[in-house]
């Protein structure tokens, strides 16, 4: 008789069936035990690939907020702006919403490759807010333009390179939605959402990124006239 500690033990392996994913074989288990009103003195456990899976998808929440948290404090260096960085992290929600989508209209499952194409799309999606942020910013500071003209010339001088790099990331990621054989249910949720979320956020990002610009920078100019104190010369 096999012990895991000092109670009695039983594995029980399984193989996955075409077309089913580890995170539906974990939830259909779970789903089960629940059914079966197991007693309190029976519990199960997941180990091996499983029991890997399970940890991060648990852990998947920090690990966006960290990717999230370091992107804010690198551009924030960069920019010396407390606001600006936002403006550059608003494009991401867009992209998740695209790759959920995505993921969804193609029935494929929110797998641990998926979340790695989540995570690819944090570093892709942002740069073209930066490709406008920064060529507004620029602008505001060298050029003497007001910050409507900055943003303004920003979405029409960066719109070519926005869409180049756009297409180009996009187009590398077809083969893995449109590819066939072994292996490739776990290469397609990489390029369904990596696909997905670039669509999504290219149709806004053009138009979202200079109202969020406009607002955070109106936003800046307030508390910087609140923090300014009136001099008095005598």
């Amino acid at each position: 008789v096999n012990h895991q500690g000092l109670s009695a033990a039983s594995t029980i392996a399984f193989n996955l069936p075409t077309g089913t994913s580890l995170s539906q074989a974990t939830e259909a288990i779970n789903r089960t035990m629940t059914q079966l009103g197991v007693p309190s003195t029976v519990r199960g456990s997941f180990s091996g690939t499983a029991q890997v899976f399970q940890q991060t998808m648990n852990s998947q929440l920090i690990l966006i907020v960290a990717a999230i948290a370091t992107i804010y404090i690198v551009l924030g260096i960069l920019y010396e702006s407390y606001v600006h960085p936002l403006t550059i992290l608003s494009t991401l929600p867009s992209a998740g919403v695209g790759a959920l989508l995505a993921l969804e209209l193609f029935n494929a499952p929110f797998s641990l490759i998926a979340l790695i194409g989540i995570m690819l799309l944090i570093g892709i999606v942002k740069k073209n807010a930066i490709m406008m942020v920064d060529f507004a910013l620029e602008a505001q500071r060298s050029g003497g333009l007001t910050p409507e003209q900055a943003i303004f010339q920003a979405c029409l001088l960066r719109f070519r390179p926005i869409m180049m790099t756009t297409l180009a990331a996009l187009f590398g990621a077809l083969p893995l939605v449109l590819s066939g054989g072994d292996g490739s249910e776990l290469r397609q949720p990489l390029g369904i959402t990596i696909v997905g979320g670039l669509v999504m956020s290219q149709l806004l990002t053009l138009y979202t990124t200079p109202v969020v610009y406009l607002f955070f920078d109106r936003l800046r100019l307030r508390f910087s006239r609140k923090n300014s104190k009136p001099v008095v010369e005598i």
